[in-house]
């Protein structure tokens, strides 16, 4: 296993990482700055308030787009699974 081998799949799995992440991170993100401005507009300070909205996003978010995570990640498992003997010898 070479040197540049390992930064590959270090780098691949950096990648898988943040796709599979990213979907979440922007539906936190649109939620968070949804119940910031409406906070700022009605200037109620209730922390629930920011929570739980982004708690029930969050969820649908991860109903909608798990599938989609899940053939990603077991696709990047099953391929570096399948690369073991290569990367040994």
């Amino acid at each position: 296993m070479t040197p540049t081998t390992v930064v590959a799949l270090g780098r691949h799995a950096i990648e898988i990482t943040l796709l599979v992440s990213a979907p979440l991170f922007i539906a936190a993100l649109a939620t968070g700055l949804i119940v910031s401005i409406f906070q700022a507009a009605t200037q109620i300070n209730e922390m629930t308030l920011s929570f739980v909205p982004k708690l029930l996003v969050l969820f649908i978010t991860l109903i909608v787009a798990g599938p989609w995570m899940i053939t990603i990640l077991t696709d990047y498992i099953r391929r570096l699974y399948d690369s073991i003997p290569g990367l040994i010898g």
